[in-house]
């Protein structure tokens, strides 16, 4: 691996840099929450050679939201539901965009 490789993670939302004790301290949780959310499979985070949890930004971002609806009173189960229903609504208006824009550009102008 060259040092561009390296630096090329640093803009990787995927890269799993972060360990499970500074992963809960950047969301403001504890390691426990963070497994239960893999408990409930929300997040996987990869592991080290060592065996040990990694983190990517973008996990931390879905363990966050978690964490905000906790805080507000839901259930960790439901939290996760929540948010696996927001991602795929997300998923849905992304692809209906994008088919839109298709059928858009498909249709023959019409001569006035």
């Amino acid at each position: 691996m060259t040092a561009d490789d390296s630096y090329d993670r640093l803009d990787d939302d995927d890269y799993p840099a972060y360990t499970m004790g500074r992963a809960a301290e950047m969301i403001g949780t504890t390691p426990a929450f963070l497994r239960a959310l893999g408990e409930h499979r929300l997040i996987t985070p990869l592991r080290s050679e060592g065996g040990h949890r990694r983190y990517s930004r973008y996990q931390l971002r879905i363990a966050a939201r978690a964490r905000e609806l906790v805080d507000q009173g839901t259930a960790l189960e439901a939290a996760c539901r929540i948010i696996v229903l927001e991602d795929q609504l997300e998923e849905a208006q992304r692809l209906n965009e994008q088919y839109r824009r298709a059928a858009e550009k498909a249709e023959p102008s019409n001569p006035v």
